[in-house]
């Protein structure tokens, strides 16, 4: 089987209520584009939600990973997942990048080695809205498939600046 990966990327700020709506698009992601491999972050509540969404799939579709994203090097200890994950990821080349730019290195570094990115994007300024402006860029060229929950009119999980 082929392995698909699909990454999140959202703004801290996330509303409860949107986790029915990451439960099917993650199912979606499973049944429809055959994503076996999901990779999310630990910094905020859209990427806690996204975890809760992933690991509910996993109880109709154990074949399915879940992996956490770690932006900085944990100085040679062993990183143990959180309950629900299978494994961390620390991507190549990080130990490089200052600490303040570790994040959205990491995010781009996702973006750039991904099948599939479900996003939660409605900030303009935000280091979000570059990944996933990044993201549409790859889109255009067919080497990503992105679904923003904020756009595709999934619900009403706008945020404070729609407002």
């Amino acid at each position: 089987m082929q392995k698909k990966t699909c990454f999140f990327i959202g703004h801290r700020e996330a509303p409860d209520s949107l986790l029915p709506t990451l439960i099917d698009e993650v199912e979606r992601h499973i049944t429809e584009y055959g994503v076996n491999s999901f990779v999310v972050g630990h910094y905020g509540q859209f990427d806690a939600l996204a975890g809760q969404a992933v690991i509910e799939a996993k109880k109709r579709h154990p074949e399915v990973s879940l992996i956490m994203l770690l932006p900085y090097q944990n100085s040679g200890r062993p990183t143990i997942p959180p309950e629900g994950f299978d494994n961390t990821f620390y991507p190549f080349g990080m130990e490089r990048v200052p600490p303040r730019a570790a994040i959205p290195k990491a995010n781009q570094y996702m973006v750039d080695h991904s099948d599939f990115l479900i996003a939660y994007v409605w900030h303009t300024g935000s280091n979000s809205r570059k990944i996933l402006d990044a993201a549409l860029n790859r889109q255009a060229r067919g080497l990503i498939r992105v679904t923003n929950l904020v756009q595709q009119g999934m619900g009403d999980f706008r945020g404070p600046d729609y407002l």
